[in-house]
């Protein structure tokens, strides 16, 4: 059967703003208040104006006493502006039934089976393209049921709270860096807020170079603190001790923020090369001048073996490095250097404090009985913050050929990889067809990838802790889900520029021309060109049942598995 090409508008950047309801009037009034009245319009692209951005990439929100604002968890893809009223900021642990955290809906069985014959037939078909054909379409990250708390003093210690009010900044920190929120804030007042999403805040700052200084000031007066105290070897110390430790602490940034661009390039090299193209944090055998406390990204720990360097472990987001050396120094006449190697794996965020200061304010403060418990903190292995995470000590660490293949290939970034036992493995192909069943006949993954003897990494997105895919995006079509932290793609925003797909490091994203319901091909109505869309796993968000890949598989060859601590990998290669 013969197909006709049908012509669309194709997507726009714009064309599902932030809110329908800004208005010239509103953009005007915006321009008057800071920081946006001390910008010049100059310093801005023609293709990304300040008018533009507020308009499009921003929008008002007005929240009553006692509602929750942003929940210390969530993962932020928006900062927030304070154009009126007073809103508290907490770190205590609330009860998660009082945060009213929305579950994420899932399909009903019924519809999960009705799928099989529900399919199209044709690959990558579309009733829709465009968010404007019916209204947005889209979700906007930052909607959610609003949840209030009805007695804030008698739910929260007020001590343990501080202020923000107009003209403060809060929540650009996780939107930046992708990560979950550190803290909850709710509204004491009736409270006006600007919300940006993240692309649109990017861009701010990438033309601003006051809004830059402004945020790093922020920084320093509201969050290092917070930072500080959640590391384990500091956070028992008094206040006093914490607040001298943050006038010194230094932060620095290691790498690349776009990584991903010189990642195939320095994949052709061999080990011995790659290790030497990574910025050094902390040489072995240099002076311990430093504890280092890794605040964001991966870094590489390694060992000199022979004229090169071998791979120890990887540390990530909250590890520490160089307090054993300083303790040492501190009881010992005989000094000792560091006795790894640090290097960046990607971007990294370190805070650093110089060792004189470690000795004075927290060493000095301790008993020697407290010491042994402290250092116990400082293992030398990955973990993402959680709770119940347990860590692996060095003789339990796993492989060194399987660590260094993880490090090498940046699969350490990865919280759901697709890992697959060619040793079970017959190829039978019912997970890939499993995928299609349920993503209406489109497979969202490839059944190879990268080996290491009986090990391969299939073509799955990892829903990585550092997903570089996000940080092109014009239009914010991907983005992570707030409570589990997937990376998903909303297919009505997407406007097909292939810059994730060009930016994933793992060629995990694939860009597809779509069709329409009858399977003829759409092109652009002006270039003829056809209409492309990008797709990827997307951990089955809606299927009740969790990975659809897995559960097909009839040998349990097919595992998810978080990369980013040792301890299910582990497990898993020991048979466990």
């Amino acid at each position: 059967m013969s197909s006709q090409k049908v012509s669309v508008k194709r997507p726009q950047r714009w064309d599902a703003p932030f809110a329908s309801d800004m208005t010239e009037e509103t953009v005007a009034h915006l321009l008057s208040v800071e920081p946006f009245s001390l910008m010049t319009g100059d310093s801005f692209p023609k293709h990304a104006p300040l008018p533009g951005l507020l308009k499009n990439d921003c929008r008002i929100v007005t929240y009553e006493p006692g509602d929750i604002v942003i929940r210390q968890g969530d993962y932020g893809n928006s900062a927030f502006l304070v154009l009126d009223g007073d809103l508290l900021v907490t770190l205590q642990d609330l009860p998660k039934e009082l945060l009213g955290r929305k579950k994420t809906e899932k399909m009903s069985w019924l519809n999960c089976l009705s799928q099989g014959w529900k399919n199209s037939r044709f690959a990558e078909s579309r009733s829709r393209v465009r968010a404007t054909e019916s209204g947005t379409g889209i979700r906007n990250s930052g909607e959610q049921t609003r949840v209030f708390i009805q007695d804030i003093p008698g739910t929260i210690h007020l001590t343990q709270t501080h202020a923000l009010n107009r003209g403060m900044l809060f929540g650009e920190l996780a939107a930046l860096n992708r990560t979950p929120r550190s803290a909850t804030v709710i509204a004491n007042t009736k409270s006006i807020l600007l919300e940006m999403r993240w692309q649109g805040f990017r861009d701010l700052m990438k033309s601003d170079r006051g809004l830059r200084e402004y945020v790093d000031h922020l920084y320093r007066k509201h969050s290092l603190r917070g930072h500080l105290r959640q590391t384990p070897e500091l956070q028992n110390l008094p206040n006093e001790n914490i607040n001298a430790l943050a006038k010194i602490t230094r932060f620095e940034s290691y790498g690349d923020f776009t990584w991903n661009r010189s990642f195939k390039k320095q994949s052709r090299e061999d080990l011995a090369q790659r290790i030497t193209m990574e910025p050094v944090i902390a040489e072995q055998n240099q002076p311990a001048d430093d504890f280092i406390m890794i605040r964001n990204g991966f870094v590489r720990l390694s060992r000199q073996y022979g004229e090169g360097h071998r791979t120890v472990a990887y540390l990530g987001k909250g590890q520490t490095f160089g307090l054993r050396e300083i303790a040492h120094n501190w009881r010992n006449d005989l000094k000792r250097g560091y006795t790894m190697s640090l290097r960046a794996v990607g971007h990294v965020d370190v805070l650093r404090i110089p060792a004189p200061e470690m000795e004075q304010w927290v060493l000095g403060s301790i008993t020697e009985e407290q010491l042994p418990e402290m250092l116990a903190h400082e293992e030398h292995v990955p973990y993402r913050p959680q709770p119940e995470r347990r860590l692996v000590s060095r003789e339990q660490e796993i492989d060194t050929g399987l660590l260094e293949f993880l490090v090498e290939g940046r699969f350490i970034n990865g919280t759901e990889a697709m890992l697959i036992d060619l040793d079970r493995c017959t190829r039978c192909d019912d997970c890939v067809r499993a995928c299609a069943s349920t993503h209406d006949n489109n497979p969202r993954f490839l059944r190879q990838g990268p080996q290491h003897e009986n090990w391969m990494i299939a073509g799955a997105c990892m829903h990585c802790v550092d997903p570089v895919c996000m940080i092109g995006c014009p239009t914010g079509a991907i983005a992570r889900d707030k409570t589990t932290g997937n990376v998903l793609i909303n297919d009505l925003t997407c406007i097909g520029c292939g810059v994730c797909a060009n930016s994933c490091p793992y060629q995990n994203i694939r860009m597809v021309d779509v069709r329409d319901k009858k399977g003829n091909p759409l092109v652009d109505g002006t270039t003829q060109k056809p209409i492309s869309k990008a797709t990827k796993c997307d951990f089955c968000a809606e299927q009740s049942g969790g990975p659809a890949c897995q559960r097909a598989c009839p040998h349990d060859a097919l595992f998810r598995v978080d990369l980013t601590t040792p301890n299910p990998l582990y497990q898993l290669t020991q048979g466990s």
